[in-house]
């Protein structure tokens, strides 16, 4: 098409060359008080070089229509694809993390936590999962209703993404319950204090909206630790490990537990 326009524009100018020409030589039998022989000739010229100059004029109209058309096309098509590819983000996204909080879901969190395992392995170095599992969530749903709740949950995951580092994986497992990947570790010693300041940011108040305003919720939590490669070699080895030793800190109201 490109071609052809350029085709047409060639003999557009020719055409309108042509006319200038006739009109020239029209202006100068004008200026004459006795007309040419030819003038019969350069009429005939004009009004052949108009019509070629009209009909170049038509062919590159319908040509740049096209063109509008199929660029419009083009543009419907790139907005169509655009939408087609957000949409498949916000599966992805669905798919991978929790509707409330926005975290990792079980499943991302598994496939992080094997990646993990291969990285350490290759490496050297360690890697922790810590179940959190929060204390007093059935109460405030009980007295405040489900809203605050959520309200709730939402609080400790901010919490836990900041205490936590880019690196580190944290993720919803259910429930109140939490889990966080920790990775790398190169210090046993490391994990505990780690430990500690997730307990201290989940003890955070936080101010929610009750049917009366505001009120401020306080949540404990208990944490269970399992270590690779310590305490197992896949990933539902250390999270069971790290469930039974959570429950371990649930009873001796001690905080957190490491596995056993």
């Amino acid at each position: 098409m490109l071609s052809q326009s350029a085709h047409i524009l060639n003999l557009l100018q020719q055409s309108a060359a042509a006319v200038a020409s006739a009109r020239t030589g029209m202006q100068h039998t004008s200026a004459n008080s006795e007309a040419p022989s030819g003038v019969s000739q350069i009429l005939d010229h004009h009004s052949t070089a108009t019509r070629h100059l009209h009909d170049a004029v038509e062919r590159l109209t319908a040509i740049n229509q096209v063109l509008q058309a199929e660029i419009r096309e083009r543009t419907l098509m790139d907005h169509q694809l655009a939408a087609a590819f957000e949409q498949e983000e916000g599966s992805r996204m669905a798919a991978l993390h929790d509707q409330l909080t926005g975290l990792s879901n079980r499943v991302l969190f598994y496939d992080r936590l094997e990646h993990g395992i291969a990285q350490a392995t290759r490496h050297g170095w360690m890697v922790a999962v810590m179940f959190v599992d929060l204390n007093e969530l059935k109460s405030i749903n009980d007295t405040h209703e489900h809203q605050a709740g959520d309200a709730v949950l939402k609080a400790v995951a901010l919490q836990l993404t900041h205490t936590t580092r880019h690196e580190d994986t944290v993720s919803r497992h259910g429930g109140d319950e939490f889990l966080c990947l920790i990775t790398p570790l190169h210090e046993q010693k490391h994990i505990a204090m780690i430990a500690a300041k997730i307990l201290a940011a989940i003890q955070a108040p936080c101010a929610v909206s009750g049917p009366d305003g505001l009120i401020n919720l306080q949540v404990g939590g208990s944490i269970g630790i399992s270590v690779f490669p310590k305490d197992g070699a896949s990933a539902a080895d250390l999270i069971q490990r790290a469930d039974d030793a959570m429950y371990v800190a649930k009873q001796s109201k001690s905080g957190f537990a490491f596995a056993q």
